[in-house]
């Protein structure tokens, strides 16, 4: 299966607290909880057939773009999202106060 993740289509779902992008026959997603001002990324999930394509990491870079235009900090809770800051010093930004990748 091919998935051009640059043109997914990340959206918030705030009831859901989760940052998420419907791909074919699935739904990729970020799951938060916020602490104050801080947004903490707790879960994140693809279907197993999108695995590997990108997608995680647009679902991802959508969440810490949202915190920063919002003045948030992240904390980085879900092994991934701390993987993927850790690939992606631009993120540092907002990482919360004490965290370390």
């Amino acid at each position: 299966m091919t998935v051009d993740a640059s043109r997914l289509e990340v959206r918030l779902n705030e009831p859901e607290r989760r940052f998420e992008a419907e791909v074919a026959d699935g739904l990729a997603r970020a799951d938060y909880r916020m602490q104050g001002s801080t947004m903490r990324l707790v879960h994140t999930e693809v279907p197993q057939h999108v695995e590997n394509r990108g997608v995680a990491a647009r679902v991802v870079a959508t969440a810490i773009d949202y915190a920063r235009q919002h003045g948030l900090k992240v904390e980085p809770v879900c092994p991934y999202v701390r993987a993927y800051m850790r690939k992606h010093p631009e993120s540092h930004d907002v990482l919360a106060d004490g965290v370390k990748l």
